[in-house]
């Protein structure tokens, strides 16, 4: 792809919060951003209002725990667009603040673990043809400080599930190391949002964390875990 290719660009569970304001940053930058929404209807209004503020933004229905849905999208992109530069994993689910790891509900644990860990991984298997097609690509994996084994402790689903989400960005940086394909975890922070409560920093700030690895240069960091730039331990 020329390096004059519109860039493309994908975020997941992104009809609100913290993943609404990503597609309107990446948009603002002046990319094409795929709005994915498990409801196609919440997707389409948020699509509606960002569109209103002059954005290029393009819903579809999207779920991450359903293989289906996320080639149709795949199939989607491949047809309207060819390739795809910049894949962000936003969806997640569920603090599991009620819970301790010796009591824990194992079905919600494989619940949160569907959404979290292998949705991310299922949406990395489906678009990193498209990513590998254009000239650059960047993969973020939207994660937590709570995934990090430094500082673990309390919400056993949510906390491991994003451990290894953080051990998948490992692995695929690793396979990718010597491309133009950067991946990386990213921790907003506590950000005030329908799932992270009030008191939290604005969504504008953790969400601009992450477009900071979205839109890293070449010779940007893969393989990290950062928050606002800066790394954090694992």
């Amino acid at each position: 792809m020329s390096d004059l290719q519109q860039p493309i660009a994908l975020v997941t569970g992104a009809n609100r919060g913290i993943g609404l304001e990503v597609v309107r940053q990446l948009a603002q930058q002046g990319m094409t951003v795929v709005l994915g929404s498990r409801d196609l209807t919440k997707g389409q209004a948020a699509a509606e209002l960002l569109s209103g503020e002059g954005l290029t933004v393009l819903p579809q229905a999207l779920d991450v725990t359903d293989a289906q849905s996320i080639q149709q999208v795949a199939d989607w992109v491949e047809q309207e667009f060819g390739y795809l530069n910049v894949l962000v994993n936003n969806a997640g689910i569920l603090y599991d603040t009620w819970q301790t790891a010796s009591t824990a509900d194992l079905t919600v644990v494989q619940e949160v673990f569907d959404t979290n860990t292998l949705g991310a991984w299922r949406m990395a298997q489906a678009f990193l043809p498209l990513i590998q097609r254009a000239e650059w690509g960047r993969i973020v994996n939207v994660s937590s400080e709570a995934g990090s084994l430094f500082s673990m402790s309390g919400m056993p689903a949510y906390s491991t599930s994003k451990a290894a989400l953080n051990a998948l960005t490992r692995l695929l940086a690793a396979e990718l190391s010597g491309t133009n394909i950067l991946v990386n975890s990213v921790c907003p922070g506590w950000v005030a949002t329908d799932m992270g409560g009030a008191g939290g920093r604005p969504v504008e700030d953790g969400a601009a964390s992450v477009i900071w690895a979205a839109t890293l240069p070449a010779t940007g960091a893969t393989g990290g875990f950062f928050r606002d730039g800066k790394p954090l331990p694992w």
